[in-house]
């Protein structure tokens, strides 16, 4: 195998986990990047495997990024699984695991040509969404025994099946991309101006190609930033990660935490202080 074949885009550093308390048993989480002949769709694959002693409770941040997901155990199920506008929380309990194919923003349309928008807070089964194939690939991945296998599984069959971006989607993918780099700092006016489109316009991109709104994406990658810095060993007063994150006023960032998170900010602060 050439060493082109094998170089893998780097998945880059997890955001969006919320303040993960150490579980009783093991729980082991891998993310691991596609090829260079994937790259342009998948942003990574992503494997969960767990053995418990009690019941864990995951939570996350959503990502504007559809991905399919595998479920082993008793739950056994493939499903594609749209952009979630909430928060996450999955109970873990006994024994374990989930794999994931993570498509990059707006880079779905390349596996399926539906907007992207369809798939918004849906779960959807495989075999519904890509038929005869997607009950192909379920199966190659419940027949593989351990992490990498089911990678060169998904890989094997993503290839031959995954078509050229629109333009438009390409656009929108290295965009929103550059936000979430960003930490969500910018203006929806300012989003418009850099893709030379109206509002409107863009508006209507998003829908076809993200799945959820400009304004959406931005408010998402803030509040990332806003769990990673509470989290951090030397957080920041809630005033100054306000103002940093460009909120009019505390309590306007306090609402919005509260609302995607479960709980202010002030109290996520003291919880990861008492955790660590």
């Amino acid at each position: 195998m050439s060493r082109a074949a094998t170089v893998r885009r780097d998945p880059g550093e997890p955001r969006g986990t919320l303040q993960p308390a150490p579980p009783r048993g093991q729980l082991l989480h891998r993310r691991i990047g596609p090829t260079a002949a994937l790259a342009p769709w998948i942003a990574h694959f992503w494997s969960v495997q767990w053995q418990l002693d009690a019941p864990y409770l995951a939570r996350t941040l959503p990502h504007p990024c559809v991905h399919l997901v595998f479920e082993g155990g008793a739950r056994r199920r493939a499903t594609v699984t749209g952009v979630c506008t909430r928060r996450f929380t999955r109970r873990l309990h006994g024994r374990g695991w989930v794999f994931g194919v993570k498509f990059r923003p707006g880079a779905f349309v390349g596996l399926h040509p539906a907007a992207t928008a369809t798939w918004t807070d849906r779960v959807a089964t495989l075999s519904s969404v890509l038929g005869p194939d997607g009950r192909a690939l379920a199966q190659a991945i419940a027949a593989s025994d351990d992490v990498d296998a089911r990678v060169a599984a998904a890989e094997a069959w993503l290839l031959p099946r995954l078509r050229p971006l629109p333009t438009a989607a390409i656009a929108l993918r290295d965009l929103v991309e550059s936000l979430e780099r960003a930490r969500g700092r910018a203006r929806v006016e300012t989003l418009a101006r850099r893709l030379g489109l109206d509002a409107r316009t863009l508006q209507r991109r998003f829908h076809r190609f993200v799945g959820v709104g400009p304004k959406w994406v931005l408010q998402r990658y803030r509040l990332h930033e806003a769990a990673a810095r509470l989290q951090s060993p030397t957080p920041p007063t809630l005033v100054a990660l306000a103002a940093e994150l460009g909120y009019a006023d505390q309590a306007h960032f306090a609402r919005d935490f509260a609302a995607m998170v479960g709980e202010p900010p002030g109290r996520y602060l003291r919880r990861a202080r008492a955790q660590r």
